[in-house]
């Protein structure tokens, strides 16, 4: 049987009337017309070839169909009842996989308070840190995180993904103490100074590149790194300058041998903002909603 050519509807008035075996009282219960349910009762039967309703010495009675429809029935419609009912997600309980993604140092700052929340409260959701890849939202793309801790912004199809602001933070220089620089710089001493350079997509210059070419000036990359977390250990003993987030420099300050310094005042590089990212296929997964509102409060009381 084709169930395109079945109307669902009535299976519901099936039940009703294999409860009550009357017209009548299954009209009142389902509060229709006896005359409607009558109608529904002649459709059932010409569906199912079957009286479902037989004629009794004391009324009406199941077929001996009926009999085995109504057990199946009831465990039909509370199928259906609970595809139809919005999933509920509850902490306490849950199983399965978080997927989170993120640059190494981004991870380091956004996510430990992340995991001991879900700790906390989902203490059988586990978590796993899915290896960034060079295109930085193909995972999200892809379905195979849920969520993406970044400073960078989707280069196109932008409306298929979602977004919470972490934190908007400044531009710092990060060098060894014992960098000259590090008693004051001018613009010009900050160009010619050696720098270095966290590319994470491995391609083209720096925003700070991009300023300065406007502003008629270019400086001297001396090494071109793939992530945050090794800066420290470049950056300690050499004459190297970077420019890095300035929540990003302080985490950094675990290295006596380092200091922020401002830039020079000349430089209006733009904020960066940090953000957690999800696809649309993930915004009404009760699991992400419970998560993001997780995360909204841990945002409010986050010192970030």
């Amino acid at each position: 049987m084709n169930l395109r050519s079945v109307d669902l509807n009535l299976l519901v008035v099936l039940q009703v009337l294999l409860d009550e075996q009357h017209v009548s009282k299954a009209a009142n219960k389902l509060q229709m017309s006896q005359p409607a349910v009558s109608r529904a009762l002649q459709r059932l039967r010409q569906t199912l070839d079957d009286p479902i309703l037989v004629r009794t010495l004391s009324g009406y009675d199941l077929s001996a169909r009926a009999v085995t429809i109504r057990q199946q029935l009831k465990q039909v419609l509370l199928d259906v009842e609970g595809i139809m009912q919005p999933e509920h997600f509850d902490p306490s309980k849950a199983e399965g996989v978080l997927k989170l993604t993120g640059l190494d140092l981004e991870l380091v700052l956004l996510m430990p308070s992340v995991v001991r929340m879900l700790r906390l409260k989902a203490p059988n959701l586990r978590v796993e840190i899915v290896p960034q890849r060079s295109e930085h939202f193909d995972l999200l793309e892809q379905g195979e995180v849920h969520f993406l801790a970044t400073g960078l912004q989707p280069k196109t199809v932008q409306d298929q993904y979602r977004r919470m602001e972490v934190v908007k933070t400044n531009h710092v220089c990060v060098m060894d103490k014992n960098n000259p620089l590090a008693k004051g710089m001018t613009l010009e001493q900050y160009v010619a100074a050696p720098h270095g350079l966290v590319s994470i997509t491995g391609k083209g210059p720096g925003v700070m590149d991009e300023v300065l070419t406007e502003m008629g000036y270019k400086r001297k990359i001396m090494l071109r790194l793939a992530n945050f977390m090794s800066v420290s250990a470049f950056c300690s003993g050499s004459d190297l300058v970077f420019t890095l987030p300035e929540i990003m420099g302080k985490h950094l300050m675990f290295n006596d041998d380092l200091v922020i310094r401002p830039l020079p005042k000349e430089v209006d590089l733009p904020n960066v903002t940090f953000y957690f990212y999800w696809h649309e296929r993930f915004q009404h997964d009760p699991m992400c909603c419970w998560v993001r509102s997780e995360l909204e409060e841990l945002l409010e009381n986050s010192s970030v």
